[in-house]
């Protein structure tokens, strides 16, 4: 998520929010070395900076635990994921746009044509044991255990080519039969989307509206 300003953003803000962007390993925030400690069997240093981010203006009194909405789409979708199943504790809610959250299962399918290109990225867990088994211990959907989760509010596109909608359905679906409490969990399906979401500014920004709105719900802000 880019350091830019957004005029979407204010109306969170004129509602009493405090919009921070956590600068997390995994991307080129800092440099490269600070890409290259997030990926691949570093990834899971993404996932503990963004807790720690949220630690830290729990600390500062920017904000309290189950007082945060984290929001991320697509690999950030991922961390979403991961995180809930990590740190769940710290949000009242989390928002998912196109997900990648069945990344074991993604990456070990060489049939779709993104996963080869990935490899890269995230190891080849069809050739690499090692690589199997670390993506197994934080993929998202692989590691939904029965505990207490936050909302949820998962967005798919049903024409994503990068992230296909049945990962989220499926991720939604594995949390409702598994977690013992929290939620609701809710999973949006736009129907004539791909991996950017709506095309048109009207249209995506009702989706903008979405996510939104379910994050004022979750602080009880709404209304």
């Amino acid at each position: 998520m880019p350091a830019s300003f957004s005029a979407n953003r204010l109306s969170l803000v004129d509602r009493g929010f405090v919009y921070a962007i956590a600068h997390i390993r995994g991307g080129t925030d800092k440099g490269w070395s600070w890409y290259l400690d997030g990926k691949r069997e570093k990834k899971t240093n993404t996932f503990d900076d963004f807790a720690a981010a949220g630690r830290a203006l729990i600390d500062q009194r920017y904000t309290a635990a189950k007082r945060i909405v984290g929001h991320g789409g697509s690999a950030g979708g991922m961390l979403m994921g991961a995180v809930a199943n990590r740190a769940g504790e710290l949000f009242a809610g989390i928002v998912a746009e196109v997900p990648f959250v069945d990344v074991l299962a993604t990456m070990l399918d060489d049939k779709l044509p993104l996963t080869p290109p990935e490899w890269p990225e995230w190891g080849n867990p069809i050739t690499d044991e090692a690589a199997f088994r670390y993506i197994l211990s934080y993929s998202p959907y692989d590691n939904v255990a029965a505990r207490d989760y936050p909302a949820i509010l998962a967005m798919a596109g049903l024409t994503d080519p990068r992230v296909t909608y049945w990962e989220p359905a499926k991720w939604i679906a594995r949390l409702r039969a598994t977690m013992t409490s929290g939620g609701p969990v809710l999973l949006h399906t736009n129907m004539g989307a791909g991996h950017g979401g709506s095309s048109g500014r009207f249209s995506r920004l009702d989706e903008v509206a979405i996510a939104y709105a379910f994050a004022l719900q979750v602080v009880g802000k709404a209304g």
